[in-house]
């Protein structure tokens, strides 16, 4: 008998799929991957495979999902609506689950687990979001959540006998200490902090999709352009992103298109490198090149040269620019 498990990486999906395993299950741990969980491509690729050595301590193989597109779509607008930020934990699960029931065929599989815990989160783990979350993925009967089962309903593998109720659990509330024990019992040394996770629950990356909302501009590659540096919005149309570190400032060029603008420090200057995006005239290049001095190591000069060149134009430009005051960067930044 196999089945397909949700492995996000986190104790709960390792632990969950590490019961069925025991119970004589064979597992295949599915990891979907939406662009919106880091903050740029190296960080993914680390978490793809952190995840990947995750379910190789509990002895399961993991396939890597791309779903990024179809979440967009349910981003932009969630039909059960946004948590504390711009998440939308209880679309997203369905969306995942549904893609996760349309290869039990592939897998020639019958069911699917997941991590879930019975109230351990506030929009998505109570008992109604549970249930829709079930009925709307089309797998009413065939999830399995090993941590809380014994809480709730009983499955059509536990019926049919697949697989035992008395194995499974009933873990619920927020403490994490039934987990660690759990972790403890059957082996699992290393395993990540529940603390981090979705960028779409945090308050700056929230603040920065609003704004695309807003000046209607939430198009797929801005939205991932909000997962690294510091955001201006310093005209109706136009956007300046400012590197952060040197690994944001060699990111930021792979996010370029026709007629985007990026600036830089002269090569004898540390300093970041940032990407202008919209409609720009004379005065928005000097506020930009402002902005990007304000973050380069001027060695106590008030003003430096900054470097910009607009993407599919072979002329580089270079405009003295005074750096930015704190006022003016509190005042646009988002």
């Amino acid at each position: 008998m196999k089945a397909l498990a949700l492995i996000s990486g986190g104790l709960d999906s390792l632990l969950a799929a590490k019961v069925m395993r025991d119970t004589g299950i064979d597992v295949i741990g599915l990891y979907f991957v939406t662009s919106f969980g880091t903050c740029h491509k190296k960080a993914l690729q680390t978490e793809v495979t952190h995840a990947a050595k995750a379910a190789q301590s509990v002895g399961i193989p993991l396939e890597v999902i791309d779903i990024t597109e179809d979440f967009f779509k349910i981003l932009r607008k969630p039909k059960h609506g946004f948590g504390s930020q711009v998440n939308p934990c209880i679309d997203c699960k369905i969306l995942m689950l549904a893609k996760a029931r349309a290869l039990l065929e592939k897998y020639q599989a019958s069911f699917v687990v997941t991590g879930e815990v019975l109230g351990q989160r506030p929009m998505s783990q109570h008992r109604r979001a549970l249930s829709i979350i079930e009925q709307e993925s089309g797998l009413e009967g065939l999830m399995v959540r090993p941590l809380s089962a014994r809480l709730l309903a009983e499955t059509i593998p536990e019926k049919q006998g697949w697989i035992s109720r008395e194995r499974l659990l009933s873990i619920s509330g927020r403490s994490r200490r039934p987990q660690i024990a759990l972790a403890q019992a059957l082996g699992i040394e290393r395993y990540p902090n529940a603390a981090g996770g979705c960028l779409l629950t945090e308050e700056a990356f929230s603040r920065r999709f609003r704004d695309l909302l807003s000046h209607d501009e939430c198009s797929l590659e801005n939205t991932k352009l909000l997962t690294l540096g510091r955001h201006f919005r310093i005209g109706e149309r136009t956007k300046l992103v400012v590197g952060r570190d040197q690994c944001e400032s060699e990111a930021l060029p792979g996010f370029l298109k026709q007629g985007d603008y990026l600036f830089m420090p002269p090569l004898d200057l540390a300093g970041p490198t940032a990407l202008g995006r919209g409609v720009f005239d004379e005065g928005l290049i000097r506020l930009a090149c402002s902005i990007v001095s304000r973050y380069c190591d001027r060695h106590g000069a008030s003003e430096v040269s900054v470097v910009y060149q607009i993407k599919g134009c072979a002329a580089t430009c270079q405009c003295v620019a005074r750096a930015a005051d704190d006022g003016q960067i509190h005042a646009l930044r988002i």
